[in-house]
């Protein structure tokens, strides 16, 4: 799925936007991150049988990201 297809598909909650937003700033995150972590999400989010993809399914998501030290 790329970008095109995820902004068709992966409804965020207000919530869970603004995680994902602090989340590309606090990390660093590039635009192939941002989206990785979308599609990771999405993937939470279906296999939870959830409509909407919500903040739980984005922190999970997130948390999968490898810790950069430095």
């Amino acid at each position: 799925m790329g970008p095109k297809e995820l902004r068709q598909h992966a409804a965020l909650d207000d919530t869970a936007e603004k995680l994902l937003g602090a989340a590309v700033r606090r990390m660093g995150l590039s635009a192939r991150a941002y989206h990785h972590v979308l599609k990771l999400a999405c993937t939470i989010a279906d296999l939870a049988a959830a409509e909407q993809i919500a903040t739980a399914h984005v922190a999970e998501a997130l948390q999968y990201r490898p810790r950069v030290e430095g």
